[in-house]
């Protein structure tokens, strides 16, 4: 995992459009709420979306193996710990342990220019939802 460098205060640099296929996904470290946070883009059927790294049962990564976040059948992002599915489009669980159905991953606002993902970090501190 690269630690992309900064582009200016409020978006860094994540990676090019095409270094993400359909079905792939990117990891990138980013400060957040004063914090480096593991964060991830995938590219869903053409289309990206970007999250913190963070399952919202336990706050543990959601890719067990480096970069795998998506179903075998491609239709969900998995916790690879504890089997709970998100909507990629959205980030809400779908399916997992205790009270994580209805939440939401953290998502990462992205913009794209010229080819360059740049990611934005999310207002405010991340959420503090996580069963027990």
């Amino acid at each position: 995992m690269k630690i992309r460098r900064r582009r200016d205060a409020t978006r860094y640099i994540v990676g090019r459009v095409n270094e993400i296929p359909a079905g792939k996904s990117l990891k990138f470290i980013m400060p957040i709420d004063g914090s480096d946070e593991e964060c991830f883009v995938i590219n869903h059927h053409g289309r990206l979306h970007a999250y913190v790294n963070r399952c919202c049962h336990i706050p543990l990564a959601l890719d067990w193996v480096d970069n795998q976040f998506f179903t075998a059948d491609g239709r969900f992002v998995m916790c690879q710990t504890h089997n709970a599915c998100y909507v990629p489009e959205s980030g809400e669980c779908v399916e997992g342990p205790g009270t994580s159905c209805g939440k939401f991953l953290t998502r990462i606002p992205l913009e794209i220019a010229n080819g360059i993902i740049y990611a934005q970090p999310p207002e405010g501190p991340l959420p503090e939802h996580y069963d027990e």
